[in-house]
């Protein structure tokens, strides 16, 4: 880092601003906040201890006190990201008006997550769980758990409330990695081609070109909710199937 990227602190004390640090001294959790900016505002291939050190005004060997490194850092971001649905007032960890509240709350709460943080939400998919039979997006140990015992307190089997966690997870993960690959997100190596290229030989194919803007239409939260009604009415099956077996 150059000399003159340091923050000088005295002069911010006399400035009236708060000094750097000082204030907010540096730990794991600060540390994965700016990894979390860092990644929403530059994306995800940018993201490099140096330049994060320089985002905090350290050098990125004081980074590694706290995160062994790269890839314990993006595990912390996935930590962030899980763990910021437990700070969403509609979302809520076990159900009080019935399992479809409980499930639609929920998903709402990861999709919000996706949207807040759309460049970061592919790591969600791509990190190692905390269990290799864990799936993402729930993916933590403490929300598969509080999810299982929510649909079991609402006359789930064992077999039912599995079936709906698979569902529910497959459900989520391809509706919100789609839905946040339109909002500039990284999810395959696709994504290195120019932003809306012109397709080539448009006119030979007329359908597609008349329905053109109707295609080009963003109806990502309606598609949302029908496909959550959809799932919620399939996990009443698996409630009412398992039940009776």
């Amino acid at each position: 880092m150059a000399d003159n990227d340091y923050i000088d602190a005295d002069a911010a004390i006399v400035e009236g601003r708060p000094p750097p640090l000082r204030v907010r001294p540096l730990d794991r959790g600060r540390i994965l906040d700016a990894a979390v900016a860092f990644i929403d505002e530059n994306g995800l291939a940018g993201l490099t201890m140096r330049r994060l050190g320089e985002q905090l005004g350290v050098e990125a060997m004081a980074l590694y006190r706290y995160v062994q490194g790269k890839e314990e850092l993006l595990d912390g971001v996935v930590e962030v990201l899980v763990d910021g649905m437990r700070a969403d007032d509609e979302v809520i960890d076990a159900p009080r008006d019935g399992w479809q509240d409980f499930v639609q709350r929920l998903a709402h709460g990861v999709r919000r997550v996706a949207l807040a943080h759309p460049k970061a939400f592919p790591l969600v998919a791509s990190r190692p769980p905390e269990a290799p039979w864990l799936r993402p997006p729930l993916r933590s140990l403490s929300w598969v758990e509080a999810f299982l015992t929510g649909l079991h307190s609402e006359g789930f089997s064992d077999a039912g409330a599995v079936a709906s966690y698979r569902a529910f997870s497959s459900f989520l993960l391809g509706h919100l990695l789609l839905e946040v690959s339109t909002h500039g997100a990284d999810v395959g190596p696709l994504d290195v081609l120019e932003e809306d290229p012109e397709p080539e030989g448009l006119a030979d194919y007329p359908v597609v070109q008349r329905l053109r803007a109707e295609l080009s239409t963003d109806t990502s939260a309606v598609e949302f909710e029908e496909a959550l009604e959809e799932l919620l009415n399939r996990m009443a099956l698996l409630r009412t199937e398992t039940s009776e077996g």
